[in-house]
């Protein structure tokens, strides 16, 4: 495609990064190229950057692109007006940044009808071009000459002077960046309650009458206020010094001392107030919405991040509960890939309490199916199910795991669901998700949508197409990050494997079907529409173990195998050898292996693989237990200290599970003894954690916490 300016300047401009790194990068993205491929594979291309890096570069490209085809459309709308100059063409086409763009565009931009486009028709223009020099000589004699046809009078023509002369200066760029700096200086926020909806509005009680200077108000309060206007609660407007900013404005366009110069400051007072304050107060509520936006994606995405990586247990043989009072438990049996191989339905509670029969089944399916460890849904009746799987004396050790059930009912209502147990209902399908949870969180997750996994903050008040792609990237990052066993992954995984895709995904998962597991990574070329660049996109981030060639179940790349059998080829030892042995490792002088395609940094990551190949990035899941004494907010009193898991972080705080149905508050303060900006810099998700509770409000249902204080 054809650009007004060079995207290579732009881009390292705007990112700060070398000129000929992204030229390499911008070309690896044209060519389609991931960014977790860019980031593991191409390292010698773009200095080594990660994938934080790279997104951005790419952002930031898609901001170019964006740009320029604004450019287009602008150019084309004001060329079919015949009023495009080579030097505003020039203008448009050096143009950088998009506000700068719509300003340039703004008197040229179709309006519907305004005060100035009426008297523009009543043919009042002059008369504005005459009052605008502010030349000596009485006002009246000059609008006495434009009193014919429409024009009534003078009072009449002097006032459509001025609605034209108070267009001119909103549309006029220093005007409008006069008014911004008033903003970027002095803004404040203000909302107020609508009245009457004091009692409907309860949840916005702190934003009934409120101000806060805007270029600090955090993104959280951000939310909830643009929340509460949008239900119609709240009142929001942003307010600058009047006075202040319209003597600016006289600066720049009252010239003289006379009747004319007069007119003109009435004119100016009069864009100010009518036309120029809604335009920039509506530009800085839009970019403070996008700013907050922009953070609330970026704590979403964090916590996605550190969910989707949280420990696996791995292939055990699991035991899945869905608790359940009036409806029971649902239990399901799953082997050590997470097939269903039994289901059945426990009523340990009340209101059947069939505490005998319920303790029999658990310890016959433990046995029968060798179960190793038991997961539990933390919803309703959690506490009280695990009690009840804890009391119980098993035959050998096992493992009991509370599971985070956020977005189970979601997949197990879902089509993906449906597929996966056409005849099951949607009890059994909450249980297999929680039973595979506990497994790999990884796998079980990428079939939700991220918004239904309950981090985050104000998910559903943000941009939902710059969420879904913030998240979408995030869980492809993630996946392969940690890798993914071609044979056994389901066609949901695969989908978020680098060059795969929806089509490819599926296609891979019938071949299996059709041809028995993959033996080779070559073989994946026989895929039906795997062409050479999706192989080389994805084929590093597929592990196939038991294949003939080690490599295959490594994250080392088909294209690199040559160098790494050269290694162990110098060594004197076969690859196999190679592979898992540190002391040989260590011994390869990677400057032997240099070339103009593969560089130090791609060296030492194929030595660090064979050190340790297919090693999962993740740790192991590890058993927490709730306090004994504590099940409901009734038993909680202010002083005691208790464990609690951390479930969500936000900018303003961390909630802590601790076992009573209601997450409890750590505020920032009360995370640390130090100052903190952020709870993500000491604190993760799944964390397990000491806090001491400093308030309980049973009314509204809020636990405030304290960790520093614990």
């Amino acid at each position: 495609m054809e650009y007004y300016i060079d995207p290579v300047t732009f881009v390292t401009q705007k990112s700060g990064f070398e000129s000929r790194y992204i030229k390499n990068l911008l070309g690896l993205l044209d060519e389609g190229a991931t960014i977790p491929f860019i980031s593991r594979y191409r390292k010698e291309m773009t200095g080594s950057m990660d994938e934080v890096q790279v997104g951005q570069v790419r952002e930031i490209y898609e901001q170019f692109k964006e740009l320029e085809k604004r450019k287009k459309t602008v150019l084309e709308n004001i060329e079919q007006q015949e009023k495009l100059t080579p030097e505003l063409r020039r203008q448009i086409e050096h143009c950088t940044d998009l506000r700068e763009l719509e300003d340039i565009y703004l008197p040229y931009k179709p309006k519907k009808q305004t005060r100035a486009s009426k008297a523009k028709a009543k043919g009042l223009e002059p008369l504005a071009a005459m009052l605008m020099k502010q030349d000596n000589g009485d006002v009246w004699d000059k609008a006495a000459r434009f009193v014919k046809n429409d024009v009534e009078n003078e009072e009449e023509a002097l006032q459509g002077a001025r609605d034209i002369i108070a267009e001119w200066v909103s549309e006029n760029d220093r005007a409008r960046n006069t008014v911004r700096r008033s903003f970027d200086r002095m803004a404040v926020v203000k909302a107020k309650v609508v009245k009457g909806k004091e009692e409907e509005g309860e949840k916005f009680t702190d934003y009934f009458d409120y101000s806060e200077p805007l270029r600090r108000i955090p993104s959280h309060r951000m939310l909830a206020i643009r929340r509460g206007e949008a239900e119609g609660i709240l009142k929001v407007a942003i307010e600058i010094p009047e006075e202040e900013t319209i003597e600016s404005l006289e600066r720049i366009f009252v010239k003289g001392r006379n009747e004319s110069a007069e007119q003109v400051t009435m004119a100016v007072k009069d864009g100010y107030k009518r036309l120029l304050l809604s335009s920039i107060e509506t530009e800085y509520l839009q970019s403070g919405k996008q700013k907050a936006d922009e953070e609330a994606i970026k704590v979403f995405a964090e916590n996605l991040r550190q969910l989707l990586l949280a420990p696996p247990l791995g292939n055990r043989r699991v035991l899945g509960i869905d608790p359940g009072f009036r409806t029971g438990c649902k239990v399901v049996c799953l082997d050590e890939t997470g097939n269903l191989v039994h289901n059945e339905t426990i009523y340990p509670h009340p209101p059947q309490n069939e505490v005998k029969q319920a303790a029999n089944k658990i310890t016959n399916l433990v046995n029968s199916y060798r179960i190793e460890a038991i997961a539990i849904g933390n919803g309703t009746a959690g506490r009280e199910t695990e009690r009840f799987i804890q009391s119980l004396r098993y035959d050998r050790d096992i493992q009991v795991f509370v599971v985070s059930e956020s977005g189970a009912s979601i997949y197990s209502a879902s089509k993906i669901a449906r597929d996966e147990f056409p005849q099951y209902d949607v009890t059994v399908r909450g249980a297999v998700s929680i039973g595979r949870r506990l497994m790999d969180p990884l796998a079980e997750l990428v079939k939700i949508d991220p918004k239904s996994i309950g981090v985050g903050q104000y998910q559903h008040d943000v941009d939902q197409s710059k969420l879904k792609e913030s998240l979408d990237r995030v869980v492809e990052s993630c996946v392969n990050r940690v890798g993914v066993n071609v044979n056994t992954a389901s066609k949901y995984l695969l989908t978020y494997v680098s060059g795969l895709g929806p089509t490819l995904a599926e296609n891979v998962v019938t071949y299996i079907k059709e041809n028995g597991a993959f033996r080779s990574r070559s073989e994946l070329k026989k895929v039906k529409r795997m062409g050479e660049k999706a192989f080389e996109q994805c084929a590093g981030f597929l592990r196939i173990e038991g294949a003939e060639n080690p490599l295959d179940n490594s994250s080392v790349h088909p294209e690199s195998y040559a160098v790494a059998e050269r290694m162990a080829k110098d060594l004197g030892i076969s690859l196999k050898s190679l592979i898992g042995n540190e002391e040989a490792c260590n011994k390869i002088e990677l400057s032997r292996y240099v070339n103009d395609r593969i560089g130090l940094p791609t060296l030492k990551d194929i030595v660090d693989e064979l050190k340790k190949p297919g090693r999962d990035p993740r740790s192991v899941a590890k058993v927490f237990s709730f306090a004994d004494n504590i099940h409901t907010i009734d038993d909680l009193e202010i002083g005691m200290v208790v464990p609690g898991i951390v479930t969500n972080l936000t900018n303003f705080g961390a909630f802590v599970d601790i076992g009573v149905k209601q997450d409890g508050l750590v505020h920032i303060s009360e995370i640390a003894d130090k100052y903190i900006s952020n709870p993500a810099d000491v604190l993760s998700l799944n964390q397990h954690v000491s806090v001491k509770i400093v308030q309980v409000d049973k009314v509204r249902k809020r636990i405030g916490l304290s960790i520093k204080q614990a």
